[in-house]
């Protein structure tokens, strides 16, 4: 027993430690890229049918390259009718780079992958594990989900491959999302993280010709990207929160913000600034939704509205500010987004565009929510309450 648990505390010390040092040395090469204003076309997807139709069709027009980045493809008939798709553009000479989270899309198989090359798509894993520091590296990951298509359409958002995005999977059901599709100006950003992404991964360079980087047209959308590589991003919500004179409203599939941002929401919350949460009730994984009740019981103090989406799941990332500002993007309101993941967002301030998400999020909040009441929180089991202690110690990782 007592060699036991030195084993045991000597491996909990082993994760500590990797986890720190590999962090450490992640800070010191992730690079703060800042992209200029651009004015694109766009178009919202909440819902993954329409998302695909028009994603799947662009995909079919495309004449000259495809580029992909997702967390997710699901080894399932939806990943399988999309590598279809690949490989037939890939055959008609279509330049297709696919390049997939390893950790995210692990169950894509060996011989699937094989099949992809032989068409002529190049395939790539980002963030494979690596030693020294194995544990940090097997938790960073690249969370962004990119899309170009001839340089001239982009996609990026919340949705990734599978038929649970879809709604198919019996123990979600809907699947609530934001997806953005941007034509002209603009997507020259997705292209160059694209590129980079691509390069990190593979050590070969895309060409930066005018065929990846066509001359784009303007459009009535202001938007400005923001890429975080597991960094920075801590730093612009607070000063988004600071900045807030009448209203907060934050849409995430997993509330676990820390105490640095948590505080600067109850301060404004104190100061008179309305603050709205909207999470899923349902979990799509184990412990991240008693890791928020910690939060919600300090936000339910301060009087801050917290709603809970009941028809089906809940994964869209929004955080609006004083109705003129939107913060839209892959990251969701949680520690591993703000300190492990490579992220992108995209901070947008069309009245147009805030008028159509708004009106997005309260169907979401007052037809498909339920609002969680002090009384309702109080009256929590004491299983969900043990799960909470357990979730909090293991947050940074959820």
């Amino acid at each position: 027993m007592t060699i036991f648990l030195l084993v045991f505390l000597l491996f909990i010390g082993w994760l500590f430690i990797d986890f720190r040092l590999g962090r450490k040395k992640h800070l010191q090469t992730a690079s703060k890229r800042l992209y200029p204003n651009r004015n694109g076309k766009w178009m919202l997807f909440g819902d993954g049918q329409e998302l695909y139709r028009s994603y799947f069709q662009d995909i079919s027009d495309a004449k000259h390259h495809i580029h992909i980045l997702f967390y997710i493809v699901k080894n399932d008939n939806v990943g399988h009718e999309f590598f279809s798709l690949l490989k037939r553009k890939a055959r008609h000479g279509v330049k297709v780079r696919l390049l997939l989270d390893r950790i995210g899309s692990r169950n894509i198989s060996k011989k699937e992958i094989t099949e992809l090359q032989n068409c002529g798509i190049e395939f790539a894993f980002s963030n494979r594990p690596v030693f020294p520091f194995f544990f940090y590296s097997l938790n960073y990951r690249n969370h962004r989900k990119v899309t170009v298509i001839d340089g001239k359409i982009g996609y990026f958002g919340g949705f990734n491959i599978g038929k649970e995005y879809l709604g198919q999977d019996p123990q979600l059901g809907y699947w609530r999302d934001y997806h953005l599709k941007l034509y002209g100006d603009g997507v020259q950003d997705l292209q160059t993280e694209f590129h980079l992404d691509w390069k990190r991964a593979t050590g070969k360079y895309v060409p930066n010709d005018y065929r990846y980087f066509p001359s784009l047209i303007k459009g009535s959308l202001p938007l400005r990207f923001i890429p975080t590589d597991g960094a920075f991003i801590k730093e612009f919500l607070l000063e988004l929160i600071q900045n807030a004179k009448s209203e907060i409203i934050i849409g995430t599939p997993y509330f676990i913000p820390g105490s640095e941002i948590l505080t600067e929401i109850l301060n404004a919350s104190y100061r008179g600034v309305s603050v709205t949460v909207l999470v899923p009730l349902k979990a799509d994984h184990a412990f991240v939704r008693e890791a928020s009740f910690p939060y919600f019981k300090k936000l339910l103090a301060a009087g801050c509205n917290i709603y809970r989406y009941t028809h089906g799941f809940y994964h869209g990332k929004i955080v609006l500010i004083d109705n003129e500002l939107c913060d839209f993007g892959t990251a969701n309101f949680d520690k591993r987004s703000f300190f492990i993941n490579d992220e992108l967002n995209c901070l947008i301030t069309d009245p147009q565009f805030i008028s159509k998400i708004q009106e997005e999020f309260k169907k979401d909040l007052y037809m498909h929510s339920e609002k969680l009441t002090i009384s309702a929180y109080n009256k929590r089991p004491w299983l969900q309450r043990s799960k909470e202690a357990f979730s909090s110690f293991i947050s940074d990782l959820l």
